[in-house]
């Protein structure tokens, strides 16, 4: 098998936009800003094709089955797996904010704080609720679904459609055949726009190092170093714990993907990445249904880096502000936060939006406090959706296992196929 250069490999070429991005946004910021459509049109063209590609993988994939009680195991066992493993991820934050204590020695009055740039943030926060999440996964049409992106509405409408497809039958062969071949013009289309991975990552952190300069990070530098170090504890431990249980060398994984890590490096986006990760994940040996049940679902209920972030915060803030949070406090604050994080998509902004609506259904510690995380986000945020990355790839591995559907040759050849 010939092996390409390396200076031709995705990775490499997507590393060297992001080093070049941050030197220059550091050096030239007013020019690097000016930069930032190169990684909005980046993502907008990822965007574009995401609706598509999990419609037609979630019907090809239910129609497939044999047997339609499958469909319900898969989708129960998803969930049992994506509560557990939000409830230990907001229990870890929670615990290590206590260890760690970022938030003390900063002894801020709310009532100091300038909130004006939080208007945006709780405006959206405050029609975060359990009536609105739901009513908002049924499209107004079922072309609704696609252009409003929301990625629950589609996979609602997807979940119909492929029922539907498989209980018709042989009638319904043409259709599915259709859908298959339109599923394979869509994934074309996105190892085209990879192409383009080094440019929508140089541009997108050369903005952010231009915009808000390394210099942000020095007076919260303990948040974001702990933050971190959380999220390296979080895949080692708590994904390689899983990862052996399935068979699977975590960083054998990790180096499997690393082309779809960088590229979330660069635009500090995990949806840029969903079509690559569900491609990854067949080749790795996961059944098709389980993926394309697990990894679209995932993006909303599995978002574990999202969930270490809120807690960890959460306490930062109520340390910095002096608020002595009681047990039973923060017993409500997990199954609040078990709540509000499910409305999470992949994209990092979101996690902000999440953790305000948190907040304001907390009363105790105060919304106010939003304002000192405002200057680290950008950079938290790409850390919380490289976890929440990795993070659907193993619960997609951990499902197909758990639904005796995970073909462990497939991933040992792929694996070693693909070691460097």
């Amino acid at each position: 098998m010939t092996t390409k250069p390396f200076y031709k490999e995705l990775y490499f070429q997507v590393l060297v936009g992001i080093v070049a991005g941050i030197v220059l946004g550091y050096f030239y910021p007013e020019f690097a800003v000016k930069l930032k459509p190169l990684g909005d049109a980046f993502i907008k063209l990822i965007a574009m094709i995401i609706g598509p590609i999990i419609f037609c993988t979630i019907v090809t994939g239910i129609a497939g089955m044999k047997d339609m009680q499958e469909l319900g195991k898969v989708g129960g066992k998803a969930l049992i797996y994506f509560f557990a493993m939000s409830f230990i991820a907001l229990a870890i934050g929670l615990l290590w904010g206590h260890l760690v204590q970022p938030g003390i020695g900063f002894n801020i009055d709310p009532a100091t704080l300038d909130t004006t740039s939080l208007i945006k943030y709780t405006d959206g926060a405050k029609s975060v609720n359990l009536s609105d999440f739901v009513m908002n996964i049924i499209p107004s049409t079922f072309v609704g679904a696609f252009s409003s992106g929301n990625v629950l509405a589609i996979l609602l409408v997807s979940i119909l459609f492929g029922y539907s497809l498989s209980v018709i039958g042989v009638k319904g062969k043409p259709v599915f055949d259709l859908v298959e071949s339109i599923s394979k013009v869509f994934f074309h289309n996105v190892h085209l726009i990879s192409k383009l991975s080094s440019i929508g990552a140089f541009g997108a952190i050369t903005y952010t190092i231009g915009a808000y300069g390394l210099a942000s990070l020095i007076p919260l530098a303990k948040l974001v170093i702990g933050f971190y170090v959380l999220l390296i504890l979080f895949v080692v431990v708590v994904y390689g714990i899983i990862a052996k249980i399935c068979g699977l060398n975590l960083f054998s994984y990790l180096r499997f993907i690393k082309e779809e890590l960088l590229i979330i490096l660069g635009t500090g986006s995990s949806s840029v990445v969903l079509p690559h990760i569900m491609e990854k994940l067949e080749q790795l040996g996961c059944s098709k249904s389980v993926i394309a049940l697990v990894v679209p679902s995932g993006y909303s209920f599995n978002l574990n880096g999202t969930n270490l972030y809120m807690t960890m915060a959460i306490i930062f803030i109520a340390q910095a502000t002096n608020v002595d949070l009681s047990i039973s406090e923060q017993i409500i604050l997990l199954v609040v936060a078990m709540l509000t994080s499910k409305g999470a998509a992949g994209v990092s902004g979101a996690a902000f939006v999440m953790l305000t609506s948190t907040l304001i259904v907390l009363p105790v510690v105060p919304v106010a406090g939003m304002v000192l995380l405002l200057g680290i986000h950008r950079f938290v945020g790409t850390g919380l959706a490289i976890v929440n990355l990795i993070g659907n790839g193993i619960a997609t591995i951990a499902v197909s296992v758990w639904n005796e559907s995970f073909d462990r040759e497939m991933m040992k050849n792929t694996l070693e196929n693909k070691e460097i």
